[in-house]
């Protein structure tokens, strides 16, 4: 079958890696106006992620408080904003996209195909989504802070192609692998591929696909002779 659509991850995929002090660093700024320790704070957050990734703590208010309170700390109104600030602050320094990200939706959209981001991710990048240069270059998003759901469940996958207007078969599905994200595409009928770039090695993802034993691509302009390959009659997979 050909290819009508691409799927993308975000995070790792059209955004460069993000390293594990990288993350220690955001943690320190948000931690700061609420007294807490950066250590105790990076912990409420990764163990917060499946919550958070789903939207089921609220607004990032609403989730920074309830994570305020379960790290022992009723923080005022004041403490509770700066922390926020600070938080969507280092948050949006990670949505900066790879040099070859924009260049490839475009290329991708002129020769006819569809493009999509479906990302595990919370509510951050959905508040700030409208003013990311990707937000012009995509046909459809599907992000879990939204749906109530994360990758791999199989719905995920069936929507954005739905939003698509292209069948699971029809998609390409790229990604880092975080999330268990390539097996649930490949799952649901799409092909998938692991972005396996130079700074793979250094983002700290949430449950990785390491072992994934399928293709890979080592930049995302691969993506366009994948589509060539399938245009002409090759299968890309």
């Amino acid at each position: 079958m050909s290819v009508n659509a691409v799927v993308f991850d975000f995070f790792g995929t059209l955004t460069p890696s993000t390293p594990a002090h990288v993350w220690d660093d955001h943690a320190a700024r948000s931690a700061a106006p609420l007294g807490l320790p950066v250590r105790t704070w990076r912990t409420a957050l990764d163990a917060s992620f499946p919550e958070r990734a789903t939207g089921s703590l609220g607004d990032l208010t609403a989730t920074f408080r309830t994570l305020a309170r379960r790290c022992g700390v009723e923080p005022t109104d004041e403490a509770l904003a700066a922390a926020c600030t600070a938080r969507l602050t280092a948050q949006r320094e990670l949505f900066g996209l790879r040099a070859d990200a924009v260049p490839t939706l475009r290329a991708l959209r002129a020769r006819g195909l569809r493009v999509g981001v479906l990302s595990d991710c919370t509510v951050e990048l959905a508040q700030t989504w409208p003013q990311l240069p990707v937000a012009d270059l995509v046909d459809a998003r599907v992000l879990s802070c939204e749906e109530g759901r994360r990758k791999p469940d199989p719905e995920l996958f069936r929507l954005i192609a739905h939003h698509l207007d292209a069948a699971p078969e029809e998609c390409l599905y790229i990604g880092d692998g975080g999330g268990d994200e390539l097996a649930g595409a490949s799952r649901c009928g799409m092909r998938a591929f692991m972005l396996r770039t130079s700074d793979w090695a250094d983002n700290d993802a949430h449950a990785r696909d390491d072992d994934w034993a399928g293709p890979s691509v080592s930049a995302l302009t691969d993506v366009l002779t994948l589509v060539r390959s399938s245009a002409a009659g090759a299968d890309p997979a």
